[in-house]
Order: structure tokens, then C-alpha cells, then sequence
């Protein structure tokens, strides 16, 4: 393939605008998706083998190949390039410059709407594993916490007013059980977000006598999307986890709260660590609680992620 020459390009006599190329490219931030991009590319070329679509020799070469730009990705080596637009088409280039035509077979009997949307559900798959786990150790935390401080009396308030006494570890506990609820809304998230939209190609399938079931049990997926207008052009999976991530940081964002009000001299209910804190350039005697300050800020971008990804699915063009 010729550096310029685009894959979809055979019916145009030009090449596209440098300007073009800047504002379409994806390229600086679906890069975080090249791991699962050659993990799902691995599992069809194994796939396309098995069912003979292509051949053993060329199967091989992909692999290589592919395990070679893992390797350069994973050490900084690889040289990402504007004009390749995107994740997919730069990890296709490159697999064609290693391996020949062997690495032109790799998208026989897909589409890069199909193999973007596989992309992103083991990303967020993957994602949510590491958020599950997060929360746990938090919880972990509170729990022991709320043990060390089952004694400790504190004020409990409502409208900001000193109302009935209670324990701080009886306060902790309520972030626990906040973080408990929203563990089981991101597992139930998982398991829509785990169907394999591979298959479907642009929007209504392919010819080629694929294995589908293949390919979801090697990329450990627990069923295969069933419709492939629906499997390509839907996000609701993403909307979930957006939504569910939006509950987590709005936990999170009511427990620094309270964090900032008991470290406040007003109050002076706890010690946040100076490792966790920052100070002022005119004011030394200030400590500011800049960590849950942020997370409080975070959780404004969470919640405009969400509205965003809602606002851009409400048309229903079967656009990917």
C-alpha cells in the first residue's frame, strides 16, 4: 500500500487534503485502543484459518507480524501517522510493510465498522474490570475504617446543621454501601457491553462462511450480537457505562465534599496526610485539599461525557 493510498480510495483521483486529514484523524486518541484492535484482529485471522478463507502460511505471517507491532506499541517504537487517519488503518499499514499481502488479507470478511465496535467493547470490557477492582480496594478501605472508628462519635448533619450523633464508621459505611450498588450496575453493564459485534460487517453481514462463535469464545465474549444493523451502528452499551461511571464519580464527588468541609478549620474533624495536599504561594498557612477539590471537578467532564454520547445517539441513520 502506498503511503498516501487509502484503503477505500479506488474511486477517487485525488488524495485528500492535509487539512482534511487533520480534522477527520482519530488517530491521537483511539490509539488507546490498539492492544484490543490486535487482540481482535488475531482472533478472526485465526478464525478466517480455521474456516479456510485464508490460507495456514498467511495466518502465520499475522501473527508475527502483529505480535511484532504489539511489541513496538508497548515500547514506544511505533510510528503513528496522521495520514493513516485512525488506530486500525495504522496497524494495517504497518502489518503490510512487515508481512506483504498476507497483512491485506487480515480485513477479508469484515468491516472497520464492525472491528471499531469490537474495539470498543473489550476496551470498555476491560475498563470496567479495572474499575470493578478499584472500587473493592476502596471498599476495603472504608471497611476498615469504619471498624477502627465504630466508637467514634461524630455530629450527623442535615441541611448543613448539627442534627443526631452518630459514629464515623457508621458515616463511612454509607459510601460503602453507595460504592456496593454501583460495583453491581457496572457488572450488569458487562455483561451487554460482552457481545461480539464482529461479523456483521458494515451493516448487513458477509458471504464469506465465517465462524462467529469462533471468535467470541477465543475473545471471551458471552454471545454474539444478533442483529448486524443493530451490532454496528448502536452505542448503548458505551451510554450504560457512561451513566454508571457518572453514579461512581458522583459518589465519590459527595464523599470529597465532606472530606474538603472536615478538613476545614471550621470543622476539623480529620487530617488529610501533606502528600495529599497542596499549599499557597501567599498564604503558608493554608492546606488545600486539592485531590478531592478535582474529583469534584472530574465529575462535571463525567457527567458531560454522558450527555454528550446521549446527544450524539438520539439519530437513527444507521450511521457508525
Amino acid at each position: 500500500m502506498e503511503k498516501d493510498k487509502k484503503t477505500w480510495s479506488g474511486r477517487f483521483s485525488e488524495p485528500v487534503a492535509l487539512l482534511v486529514q487533520r480534522y477527520t484523524a482519530s488517530v491521537g486518541f483511539d490509539y488507546r485502543l490498539a492492544e484490543y484492535d490486535i487482540q481482535g484482529s488475531l482472533a478472526h485471522a485465526r478464525m478466517l484459518a480455521a474456516t479456510g478463507i485464508i490460507q495456514p502460511v498467511d495466518l502465520a505471517a499475522i501473527e508475527q507480524g502483529l505480535t511484532q507491532i504489539r511489541e513496538e506499541i508497548r515500547n514506544g517504537q511505533f510510528e503513528w501517522q496522521l495520514e493513516q487517519e485512525d488506530v486500525h488503518l495504522n496497524i494495517e499499514r504497518r502489518l503490510t510493510v512487515l508481512v506483504g499481502d498476507a497483512g491485506k488479507r487480515l480485513h477479508t470478511a469484515r468491516s472497520r465498522n464492525d472491528q471499531v465496535a469490537t474495539d470498543i467493547r473489550l476496551y470498555l470490557r476491560a475498563a470496567i474490570d479495572e474499575i470493578t477492582d478499584l472500587i473493592h480496594a476502596l471498599q476495603h478501605v472504608l471497611l476498615d475504617l469504619a471498624e477502627l472508628h465504630a466508637a467514634t462519635i461524630m455530629p450527623g448533619f442535615t441541611h448543613l446543621q448539627v442534627a443526631q450523633p452518630v459514629s464515623f464508621g457508621h458515616h463511612l459505611l454509607a459510601y460503602y454501601e453507595m460504592l456496593q450498588r454501583d460495583g453491581q450496575r457496572l457488572q450488569d453493564c458487562r455483561k451487554r457491553v460482552n457481545q461480539l459485534p464482529l461479523g456483521a460487517a458494515a451493516l448487513a453481514g458477509t458471504s464469506y462462511p465465517i465462524n462467529r462463535q469462533q471468535v467470541a469464545q477465543e475473545l471471551g465474549f458471552d454471545d454474539i450480537c444478533h442483529n448486524s444493523l443493530d451490532a454496528v451502528s448502536d452505542r448503548d452499551f458505551a451510554i450504560e457505562f457512561c451513566a454508571s461511571a457518572a453514579l461512581v464519580m458522583t459518589h465519590l464527588s459527595r464523599l470529597s465534599e465532606e472530606l474538603i468541609l472536615w478538613i476545614s478549620p471550621a470543622f476539623g474533624f480529620i487530617r488529610l496526610a501533606d502528600r495529599f495536599c497542596t499549599g499557597s504561594s501567599i498564604m503558608p498557612q493554608k492546606k488545600n485539599p486539592d485531590v478531592p477539590e478535582l474529583v469534584r471537578g472530574k465529575t462535571g467532564r463525567i457527567n458531560g461525557h454522558l450527555v454528550a454520547l446521549l446527544t450524539l445517539m438520539k439519530y437513527n441513520h444507521w450511521r457508525t
